[in-house]
């Protein structure tokens, strides 16, 4: 189940369709739009924000179809700071995550694993694209253990939150992962801001250490972010961090919207399209 507070706010979500889907047993609330190759977008802490929806409504508009799992928080709304702060004690608490160091891989990376292959299913093509965001951010690595999943890209991970060196995932999956990307010739996109605090270079050098030449991290200056972020952000992340929600920017040549754009054209180039993208 999700980990949810209020109701969620349904104008929000209105273009999208709301189902559940069931994999291995387990059923969970997805918003669906679009149409052509499937993209797993995975929501950052504290959950489908406004700013979330619009990154969605981006890679739909770009010829997609999004899958947006509801996996913390509620969906559609800005919590405030003290709603947010108990989301992610709730999220760290949770048995679907593992938010520390030595936790391994989270288990909810089995059931969106299930997505992948459902969305592969339901909208052909050559394969899914998985996109995590923060506390999710490393899952879209971890769903390459699913062979539907070609085109990952991990935008600032968060996790785990006690060691800025270390990647959530166990050792076991860690050379299934490598192995795979080396096989099949994945590359693994990546974004951070260079003075996030939650997302260090040193996490990023550990990528780079696992991964090789396949591991594209890319590193915008901090003091580009967005200095008005909503209050989640301004008071608890207290940096920059989120690139292409929070702390986006939405103006043309703007380094986050570029990487808005970077992320939309791997992929087009991974999984094809049907429309033309946002010029």
């Amino acid at each position: 189940m999700a980990i949810t507070g209020p109701q969620a706010d349904d104008d929000m979500l209105a273009d999208f369709s709301k189902r559940l889907v069931d994999t291995g047993g387990v059923g969970k609330t997805v918003y669906v739009g679009g149409s052509g190759p499937a993209v797993v977008l995975m929501p950052e802490m504290p959950g489908i924000s406004p700013d979330v929806l619009r990154f969605a409504r981006w890679i739909r508009d770009a010829g997609f179809t999004v899958y947006l799992p509801s996996l913390f928080g509620v969906d559609g709304t800005f919590p405030t700071t003290e709603e947010g702060r108990e989301i992610v004690r709730r999220a760290c608490v949770s048995a679907e995550f593992r938010a520390f160091a030595g936790g391994g891989t989270s288990p909810v990376v089995t059931w969106l694993r299930g997505l992948a292959r459902t969305a592969l299913a339901e909208c052909g093509g050559p394969g899914v694209g998985a996109i995590g965001l923060c506390f999710t951010g490393n899952f879209a690595l971890t769903m390459t253990l699913e062979p539907a999943v070609i085109a990952p890209v991990v935008n600032h991970p968060s996790l785990p939150l006690d060691d800025p060196g270390g990647l959530e995932i166990s050792a076991e999956d860690a050379a299934k992962v490598r192995e795979r990307i080396e096989r099949d010739g994945l590359k693994v996109l990546a974004y951070r801001f260079d003075d996030d605090r939650w997302c260090t270079g040193r996490r990023f050098a550990a990528y780079r250490a696992l991964l090789g030449d396949a591991f594209d991290g890319r590193v915008i200056p901090g003091e580009t972010a967005n200095p008005a972020p909503p209050p989640f952000f301004r008071d608890v992340v207290a940096c920059p961090h989120s690139v292409v929600t929070a702390h986006l920017v939405d103006q043309r040549g703007h380094p986050t919207t570029r990487a808005r754009d970077e992320i939309l054209a791997f992929l087009t180039e991974r999984l094809g399209r049907d429309e033309p993208g946002p010029g």
